[in-house]
């Protein structure tokens, strides 16, 4: 879904995953959950202002430190996301929540990105990405199936 708001435009993502919402968390909140479906190493500081370093290589010789704005232990959790445009970063505002006939639900809200056709460009190529990561997921909490093996991005 994508959504006009007076800070700019913000995409919003949904999968509902059959597994427990603490799993599900984990897979957003811990270095052992991160890598079972994004990158193939993570280090997590989880607390309001730590940050995730995201590992590309097992080395740790190509990574991305996005920064923690938000954690509750609740169920949600705030990324800093670089954009793809500038300097500009967005938010990531990932939330998990109980589904009583199907496991967990998880939303990915991201932004806010500028109205101008670039950005745009910009956001639809990350909404395809992380619809893509959602998946993968879905896939290796439900399946233990890491698409990232079968299917590369």
């Amino acid at each position: 879904m994508i959504a006009r708001e007076s800070d700019g435009v913000w995409i919003t993502m949904r999968e509902t995953i059959a597994a427990h919402p603490e799993d599900v968390f984990a897979a957003l909140t811990t270095s052992d959950g991160l890598t079972r479906w994004f990158p193939v190493a993570a280090e997590v500081d989880l607390r309001s202002g730590g940050s995730v370093v995201l590992g590309w290589d097992r080395k740790f010789k190509r990574t991305l430190t996005i920064g923690i704005d938000s954690f509750d232990p609740g169920g949600s959790i705030v990324w800093r996301w670089p954009g793809r445009i500038g300097d500009h970063d967005v938010r990531a505002e990932w939330s998990v929540t109980p589904s009583t006939e199907d496991g967990s639900v998880v939303v990915l809200r991201m932004g806010p990105f500028e109205e101008d056709p670039e950005s745009l460009i910009a956001m639809a190529e990350d909404a395809e990405s992380w619809r893509w990561y959602l998946c993968n997921m879905r896939t290796v909490l439900e399946a233990r199936v890491d698409m990232r093996a079968e299917r590369p991005l």
